[in-house]
């Protein structure tokens, strides 16, 4: 997308995607495509933000993260 360090680089969006081939839908066939939006759907929504650990966040998931965001910001 642009030059190395600027900041349109998409290697985040480049992670996820390689993430979600590798534990999802790799050498999986879906009937329709409303099936694999479903499955997409279920693996973001119930894995991926709810339970995968991030090393970004310190090891725990997003969800755990903005919690944590919030009790923080509630004590001050």
């Amino acid at each position: 997308m642009s030059r190395r360090g600027n900041c349109h680089d998409n290697a985040v969006a480049e992670c996820f995607f390689r993430l979600l081939k590798r534990e999802k839908i790799r050498r999986r066939i879906y009937a329709e495509r409303e099936e694999a939006r479903r499955d997409v759907f279920n693996y973001i929504q119930m894995f991926y933000n709810l339970k995968r650990r991030h090393g970004y966040a310190g090891g725990i998931s997003p969800v755990q993260f903005k919690q944590q965001y919030f009790n923080q910001i509630e004590s001050v």
